[in-house]
Order: structure tokens, then sequence, then C-alpha cells
């Protein structure tokens, strides 16, 4: 792995509106601030701007509540229609809870795509808009590969693309950003079979190489300061055939089930 990399938000990035070309956007964002990409760099780019340019964001007047969305809003104290919103992207609410201190309750969720998270990371923050709820790309490893195949020819450059999301840890306090979409880089890097620095086998490890990178990213990005992509340089990887659902852990083996 490297000695040394470098973490650099883009500057300069628009307000992202539904069909806009994110590849056009991005790439004339680096121009600007000469930043052409090399090979070898991973462009971050947090789901939001993904989301804003497909349309994934929902008026909540359009939305009428099921009555299981009733159900759980009475008991959460939360909008119908959002929870709506949160149980169609959901494959099976894990727990609803709402402790006392709390205005609202909080609904953690298996997403269609297979995360888990809270509220099926439906949101309602830092876009723009009110009174709407923004959902995640219908398919973040296809988003991944547009950007970066379009990124790559402009630039005369294989580089990788990992969609990040802000995510809760189970038994931690706070958020981290997490990859939920990835085009070239690898989930995971399996050390299985190699052998640390005293010569022992390694039998289980394995780095959660875009997850690390997502993380990475956040410590440049601020929630209010409008910038969505951030450029890592100077890692050694070598491109995969990966998507966001590699790093996933099988149900199999959920020994919390």
């Amino acid at each position: 792995m490297s000695s040394a990399v470098s973490l650099t938000a883009i500057p300069g990035v628009p307000d992202i509106r539904n069909g806009d070309d994110l590849s056009a956007i991005l790439g004339d964002c680096l121009d600007r601030a000469g930043m052409p990409l090399k090979r070898g760099d991973i462009l971050c780019v947090a789901q939001k701007v993904f989301s804003k340019a497909e349309g994934c964001i929902i008026p909540l007047a359009s939305v009428t509540p099921s009555a299981e969305a009733l159900k759980y809003a009475e008991e959460l104290n939360k909008d119908p229609r959002k929870v709506e919103i949160v149980l169609r992207e959901s494959t099976r609410v894990v727990r609803a809870f709402r402790r006392p201190d709390q205005n609202e309750g909080t609904m953690i969720c298996e997403h269609r795509l297979g995360f888990i998270s809270a509220n099926a990371a439906v949101d309602e923050s830092n876009f723009g808009e009110e009174d709407a709820a923004m959902v995640l790309p219908p398919d973040p490893d296809a988003s991944c590969a547009r950007l970066q195949r379009d990124l790559s020819h402009r630039f005369d450059a294989e580089i990788g693309v990992v969609m990040t999301d802000t995510f809760g840890r189970p038994w931690r306090l706070g958020q981290v950003n997490v990859a939920i979409g990835l085009s070239k880089v690898p989930a995971t890097i399996r050390e299985q079979g190699n052998t640390d620095a005293w010569g022992r086998p390694l039998q289980v490890t394995e780095p959660a190489l875009a997850d690390e990178i997502a993380a990475a990213s956040g410590l440049v990005v601020r929630k209010n300061g409008k910038t969505p992509a951030v450029l890592l340089r100077g890692l050694d990887w070598q491109p995969a055939d990966s998507r966001g659902a590699d790093i996933l852990r099988k149900k199999q083996e959920d020994m919390f089930r």
C-alpha cells in the first residue's frame, strides 16, 4: 500500500439539477481548478449529487401513505408520507423505536440494495428543496461506471469512482462516509494467505478498502461547504470488477439476526 496519499475537495461544483451531466460538470471543475485526472486517481462523489442528477427526489405531496406507514408514523411521531417512502425503499424493517428523549423515532431498515441504515437512507436535508425526500439512485454501481468511463476518456487516464453516503455504525457514536457504489475500485483487499511483519500467516485480515477511501474523503468535506466530490491521489491499488454489494456481509454470516 502507499505510504502517502492526498485528499482534495474539488472546488466550484455548482448545485446539481435533474438531468445534469455529472461527467461534464465535474470534468469542467477539475479543469478550472488545474486538477486534471491522472492514472490511478480515485474520485469520491457524494450520493446526493447522483440522486439530484438522476431525479431521485420525491415531493411529499405526491405520496399516499399505506396503512403500514400510518401505523409506524403514529408510533414514531414521523410524517406518514416520509415513512411510506422509507417502506418503499426497504425490503424489511429491522427495528423501529422512539426513545423518551426523541421528538421523532428511527426506523432501521434493510434497503433494497442490501445496506442496513437508518430510514433506508431516505433524506430530507441538504439538497435544497422543501417538502420533499431524496432516495438513493436505483443502481449506484451503474452511476459510478458511467462517470468512471466518461472521465477516464476525457482525461485519457484510468481512474476509479466511489459513491459515498453517510451511515451510522452499530455500537459506535457518530457517522462516517461509506461506499455504496463502485467502479474499478476494489471493495476489499484480501490478505488471507499473506504474512504479518513477524511472518505469521494472516487468516481473516481483509481491509475494507472502499469504505476506508469513502471515510477518508469525509475529512475534507463539510455539510455546508458544497464540496460533494473529492480527489484521492497516491494510493497504490489495482482495478477490479467490483460492486457496492461486494462489501456486504452474507446473510448466513449475520450473527445478530
